[in-house]
């Protein structure tokens, strides 16, 4: 489901740890790796549960209100438009997602506070009367709304992402990736979507999308830059003037050391592609100069790669 930039990023981020003397078994290492890409999933289907759990307490408020001793007239026949939202009901009735969220034991029992603060913020929002009473009756309607109303109450909700930080070390960076896909998926979701549907296919158009190639990407590039380590330090060393290794940010050896293994190891990924992923990936986790000096090291590097022709690509991945 993750786009192959989030693999690399999450390779990084293992090699980070692993470099600085956290799990020193390359294996249990790669396990853990593993498990932290499973689990941006688990935080996505957390996201969708709490949708539907502020569904459900909506409809709850609603048919308590008109138990009032003096309900009025717009308790006592309230709109049912939200709750009949077809991109919702599309979501509600999946298989795989609710099986999912069966399967990691989501709950909101002992979170009815921070239900309930949302809530009170959507009960009283401008943009809900708007779509309750806009009287049109769509799809698309449904769809613009159901991705306003996610973007506002789960994506930017402050309180549920604190909430997810504390519960998992491995959301405390993956927060905004869950949602960005959550929202994607929003977009993406056809009126006709199969209940027996996984909803990851939405994201599955080639070979790069395939999940069991992009767990092999990410196993060979972690282990294939912790074995070759040292002596990818060492080509890094040889083209750092002035600069010991010791000196460089460990990010940035990290980065360096990635894109080296790519470049001579994965002969299907265009030496372009990889030089500019990197790059981008710099501008996110390491310093302001971090840019120029990847690439200009990287340039470096691939100069002498080519001249003793180590790098070999084949099909579409071409060195230029």
């Amino acid at each position: 489901m993750l786009g192959r930039r989030h693999y690399r990023v999450k390779a990084l981020q293992a090699l980070y740890s692993f470099f600085q003397g956290g799990e020193t078994r390359i294996e249990i290492a790669g396990k853990n790796l593993l498990k932290s890409i499973e689990m941006v999933y688990q935080l996505l289907c957390l996201q969708y549960s709490f949708l539907f759990e502020l569904m459900h307490f909506y409809e709850y408020r609603m048919e308590e209100s008109k138990t009032k001793f003096y309900p009025t007239a717009d308790e006592l026949n309230p709109s049912h438009k939200l709750l009949n939202n077809r991109l919702l009901k599309i979501l509600l009735a999946n298989l795989p997602l609710q099986k999912q969220i069966e399967r990691w034991g989501i709950s909101w029992t002992e979170e009815q506070e921070l239900v309930r603060k949302t809530y009170m913020k959507l009960k009283g929002s401008k943009e809900l009367q708007v779509y309750l009473n806009s009287g049109e009756d769509s799809f698309e309607e449904d769809r613009n709304f159901l991705i306003k109303f996610f973007r506002k109450n789960v994506a930017n909700n402050a309180d549920l992402n604190s909430f997810c930080e504390e519960k998992s070390i491995h959301w405390l960076d993956d927060f905004d990736v869950a949602s960005g896909y959550a929202i994607k998926s929003l977009m993406l979701l056809p009126e006709n979507f199969s209940e027996k549907e996984d909803i990851s296919s939405l994201f599955t158009k080639d070979s790069e999308d395939d999940e069991a190639e992009s767990i092999r990407f990410i196993t060979e590039l972690f282990r294939n830059t912790v074995l070759h380590s040292e002596e990818y330090g060492q080509l890094i060393s040889s083209r750092s003037k002035n600069w010991e290794l010791d000196r460089i940010a460990l990010t940035d050896v990290i980065i360096l050391k990635m894109a080296l293994t790519e470049m001579l190891h994965f002969p299907q990924i265009p030496v372009k592609v990889t030089i500019n992923e990197y790059i981008e990936i710099s501008k996110h986790f390491s310093t302001q100069k971090s840019k120029q000096f990847i690439n200009g090291i990287l340039d470096k590097l691939l100069t002498d790669l080519k001249e003793q022709d180590l790098i070999k690509k084949s099909g579409r991945g071409l060195i230029q």
